[in-house]
């Protein structure tokens, strides 16, 4: 319950729009005071009414009307808020907060408040895909705001795939979350690791893989969040870093492997997200290596298995690891938790549509200790890394 609580709710101009009417209704039940802001596309698809009945206070949609009590109506409602939300989030709307653009109530209200602001974006597939879409929501989440994934399904507009605003009560959860945030993590100091590896050939080239980082960046977020101190060890990775975090980038194998063993002591738990290079180049050329015939033999060495050490290592901590498989799945990683002293092990098979590098969702098992195997389903990568923190919270509990 959030009796008092104060929500803004921004309602833009999609299809999706309905849906808001039941997450105002949920909050209301909850106990939150909600208010309504609408911008003018808004009105084609749900009438100020019907927000004006479900929320009992009155709906905002012109910037210019008379206000209803002596006040500055975005600064006030922007002061009064203990949260914002926007709901469906559109590119348009989007664009425009990441870009500093005030141009209706809605938007203003955004720039002036100090509360937290969650975006649930909602718009057709390739809209959302677009590279400029995801740099807005890039740029918002780097800047702090909370940004809810889409769901993924057939949209209004025929096209299947990632757009479709998630369900209210799938909403409402996270807007708690945020009221109410989850601090089973506070006082402990959780070490993540994420992205791939280089393993330099010449100046010009490297070994490495498609790992983009976004699993373990998750994995630091969703950690940060729950009140851990977080220690980020990343390879290279064009992501933002999630406010909160202290990060240390590395490139090579060997350069992980000394960061990692550097903190190790100090750390309660540790989740081996990265992708490591099980091998390098035996000699880096000082040069760039010139053609000079048809086939060119690389001699490799093995890098040193950090999960490996980790296990022989550890005495008080929790050890979680990752195995990217395109085969033998489970047979992998129950021999990867045995051989390697893990607490439990993250295993996803990469030649499945919707799991592996470089995707925002993912599909994993997660096999423990007990030799329990849990499958989820094809979501995305923060709703797999809350699932991977309840794991380790109940590990700790279980534990003392």
């Amino acid at each position: 319950m959030s009796s008092g609580q104060t929500i803004v709710i921004g309602v833009t101009g999609g299809i999706a729009a309905y849906k808001t009417v039941d997450v105002v209704s949920r909050l209301k039940k909850a106990g939150c005071n909600v208010y309504v802001i609408m911008t003018k596309a808004a009105t084609a698809f749900v009438t100020p009414l019907t927000f004006r009945e479900i929320s009992g206070n009155p709906v905002i949609t012109d910037m210019w009307e008379e206000p209803k009590t002596w006040n500055v109506q975005h600064i006030a409602l922007a002061s009064r808020a203990d949260l914002f939300l926007v709901a469906p989030a559109t590119a348009n709307t989007i664009g425009k907060i990441a870009n500093g653009i005030a141009d209706d109530m809605l938007t203003t209200t955004v720039m002036a408040t100090t509360a937290p602001v969650m975006l649930a974006p909602a718009m057709n597939t390739n809209m959302f895909l677009n590279p400029v879409t995801q740099q807005n929501l890039a740029k918002l989440k780097s800047l702090g705001y909370h940004i809810m994934e889409p769901a993924s399904g057939m949209l209004a507009c025929g096209i299947e795939g990632p757009g479709r605003l998630p369900e209210p009560a799938a909403i409402v959860e996270n807007l708690l979350s945020i009221l109410h945030p989850r601090r089973e993590l506070a006082g402990k100091r959780l070490l993540v690791t994420a992205a791939g590896t280089r393993e330099p050939i010449d100046p010009v080239r490297y070994l490495g893989n498609r790992s983009s980082g976004k699993m373990g960046y998750a994995l630091a977020q969703a950690a940060a969040a729950r009140g851990a101190e977080v220690i980020l060890i990343s390879g290279p990775s064009g992501l933002p870093v999630p406010p909160g975090i202290t990060i240390k980038r590395v490139e090579t194998a060997a350069e992980m492997h000394n960061a990692v063993l550097a903190d190790f002591d100090a750390v309660d738990i540790v989740i081996k997200a990265a992708a490591v290079a099980d091998y390098r180049p035996e000699l880096a050329a000082e040069q760039k290596i010139k053609k000079t015939g048809d086939t060119l033999t690389l001699s490799l060495v093995k890098n040193p298995d950090i999960l490996y050490d980790l296990g022989q290592r550890k005495k008080r901590q929790l050890l979680i690891g990752f195995a990217a498989e395109t085969e033998g799945l489970i047979e992998h990683a129950q021999e990867k938790l045995r051989k390697k002293n893990l607490d439990m092990i993250v295993a996803n098979d990469v030649t499945l549509p919707g799991a592996g590098f470089n995707l925002d969702t993912n599909i994993v098992k997660l096999v423990h200790r007990n030799g329990m195997v849990e499958a989820l389903p094809l979501q995305s990568k923060q709703q797999v890394a809350e699932i991977i923190l309840d794991k380790i919270c109940a590990m700790l509990t279980n534990s003392t």
